[in-house]
């Protein structure tokens, strides 16, 4: 296979994931906040700061008194915003028509749709009304691809490729979700005097990542730091936790690397890596400077990305 027509199914993976994560992100916690529980959770600029940390933190760097419709309007339907869900769809789309004929024609007309539909839809209507009905059209669409990946390609190189891409991009988008939600609990604990360990922030974390009913299952307890830190860093039975998708990771890049003991500057082996590091870490070790834990994963997960793209992708 070409690295071209790779990176295109890598990307191809990336992209659709990446818009999934960000469409719910603003729909949870845009929502979340009419119900919690302190004003500043409520607080619109509250809300508004901690969607563009998610997208893309250097937005904020020089933004004082945010604007509700342009925020929502970057994020979701800005065509000059590489980080909006609109930017995604297209860089998806364009992706597919690069590796067009290793992909269902199933996959590649329902990627076409929705980039139709994204492309077309109003944004009035988005920033006055229509974040619900726009937010939850992306991640039931975006649930859609997943199972056309799924159920109507070969599970070999090509279905590897992608689901690289989609976990790789699920463990970036879960620890970046995770690092806004901790720091907008420590700005609720000096402002509110709500302890970060009591935060509100815990429960829409949880249900930004869709994991909040299967916590409560898991530990029958009502959302803490220790137990939705150890839920969605450490736990491989977590659908949306780190441990899990580096598992899945560590398996997809065994169809590309058939080294028995990779290399140790190699992708494969930075992935094993971080792998065995977490899988014996405990939730002691995350709370003991949680901080640098979720800046280590950030660090860690985006030189993953980029390690796996010089190895396997990379165009020169």
């Amino acid at each position: 296979m070409l690295a071209r027509v790779a990176n295109n199914l890598f990307w191809m993976g990336r992209y659709i994931e990446r818009s999934e994560h960000i469409a719910r992100y603003m729909n949870v916690n845009y929502f979340s906040s009419l119900d919690a529980p302190n004003e500043l959770s409520q607080s619109r600029q509250f809300v508004l700061r901690s969607m563009l940390f998610v997208a893309d933190e250097e937005e904020l760097k020089d933004m004082k008194e945010l604007d509700e419709q342009k925020v929502l309007f970057d994020i979701g339907l800005n065509p000059e915003k590489q980080f909006s869900i609109l930017s995604s769809i297209q860089n998806a789309q364009q992706n597919a028509n690069g590796a067009r004929d290793l992909i269902s024609t199933e996959l590649y007309e329902s990627i076409n749709t929705l980039n139709r539909t994204v492309k077309n839809y109003p944004a009035s209507k988005f920033v006055k009304d229509g974040l619900f009905d726009f937010t939850t059209m992306i991640t039931a669409n975006v649930a859609s691809l997943r199972t056309k990946i799924r159920g109507t390609l070969l599970h070999d190189e090509v279905y590897a490729i992608i689901m690289l891409g989609i976990y790789i991009e699920r463990a970036n988008q879960v620890i970046r979700i995770i690092n806004s939600k901790y720091n907008d609990a420590l700005v609720e604990e000096v402002n509110s005097g709500v302890s970060v360990d009591d935060s509100y922030e815990w429960t829409t974390l949880l249900k930004c990542v869709e994991s909040y009913d299967m916590m409560r299952r898991y530990y029958r307890k009502v959302p803490s730091t220790r137990t939705v830190l150890d839920f969605l860093i450490l736990n491989p039975d977590c659908p949306r936790s780190i441990m899990n998708s580096l598992n899945s990771i560590q398996y997809y890049i065994g169809f590309l690397c058939k080294d028995e003991i990779p290399h140790k500057h190699s992708a494969a082996f930075l992935i094993g890596k971080l792998k065995y590091e977490h899988q014996y870490k405990t939730i002691e070790d995350v709370q003991g400077d949680i901080k640098t834990c979720i800046e280590k994963l950030v660090d860690d997960l985006s030189l993953v990305g980029e390690k796996m793209d010089k190895d396997y992708f990379s165009l020169y």
